[in-house]
C-alpha cells in the first residue's frame, strides 16, 4: 500500500467513525469520555492493520494475535459498560479492519463502512422500543409466586418483560431483581397535573432617602 493509498483509507477511517461518534452515539447517549476511545480505537486499528499488512515473516500472525488482543479487551470491559455501547466499541473495531485492509479497494470499504453506519444507526434509533426501561429495584418482601411478583412489579414499575433476581435477603426481607419494562403512556389526565411552576415575580425595593 503506497503512502496516498495509505492516506486515504485512513481518512475514511476517520470520516466514518467520527460520523458514528459524533452523528450518531453523542447525541443518543451524551457519553463524553467514550468519544476518545471510540475514535482512538478504530483509527489507531486502522493504522496497525495497515502496517502489519506490509510486514514481511509474521505480519499475518503478529495481526492475529493483536486483533485477538482487541476483542479481550472489549469483552472484559463488557461488564462495565452497557450493551449499546459494546455494539459501538465492536462497530468501531470493525471500521478499522474495514478501512486497514489493503486487499479491500477504497470504494468497497466505504460501501461496507456505510452499511455499518446505517445499520448501527437504525438498530439504536430512539423511536424504537422508546418505552422499554431497565431498573434495578429493592423490594422489601420475599415474593415466592412469579403472578404476585409480577404484579407487584406491574404495579410499582409498568408492565414487566422480564427479570434476574440478584439478591434474597431472608433476614431483612427483601429482594433485589435487575427488571425490564416497558413504561406506561402518559394519559391525558397526568398531562393536566405537569405544569410549570411559575417564576416568583420580582419585587422593586425603594431606597429612601
Amino acid at each position: 500500500m503506497d503512502l496516498p493509498t495509505l492516506a486515504a483509507h485512513l481518512g475514511l477511517d476517520l470520516v466514518a467513525v467520527s460520523l458514528l461518534t459524533f452523528g450518531v452515539f453523542q447525541p443518543r447517549h451524551r457519553r463524553r469520555e467514550l468519544v476518545p476511545a471510540y475514535l482512538a480505537l478504530s483509527v489507531g486499528l486502522c493504522a496497525v492493520v495497515a502496517g502489519l499488512s506490509q510486514a514481511r515473516g509474521g505480519g499475518g500472525l503478529a495481526l492475529g494475535f493483536g486483533l485477538f488482543g482487541v476483542l479481550s479487551l472489549i469483552r472484559l470491559r463488557s461488564d462495565a459498560v452497557r450493551h449499546q455501547e459494546v455494539a459501538y466499541y465492536f462497530t468501531t473495531l470493525v471500521l478499522g479492519l474495514l478501512c486497514g485492509l489493503p486487499g479491500l479497494s477504497l470504494p468497497r470499504a466505504a460501501a461496507l463502512a456505510a452499511v455499518l453506519l446505517l445499520v448501527l444507526y437504525a438498530a439504536d434509533h430512539p423511536r424504537l422500543y422508546a418505552r422499554d426501561r431497565r431498573a434495578v429495584v429493592t423490594l422489601d418482601a420475599v415474593f415466592r409466586d412469579e403472578d404476585a411478583l409480577r404484579a407487584e412489579l406491574r404495579r410499582r414499575l409498568g408492565e414487566p418483560l422480564g427479570w434476574t433476581v440478584q439478591e434474597v435477603d431472608y433476614v431483612r426481607d427483601l429482594m433485589v431483581l435487575e427488571v425490564r419494562f416497558r413504561q406506561p403512556e402518559l394519559t391525558q389526565r397526568h398531562r393536566s397535573f405537569t405544569r410549570r411552576t411559575p417564576r416568583p415575580t420580582p419585587r422593586l425595593s425603594k431606597e429612601t432617602a
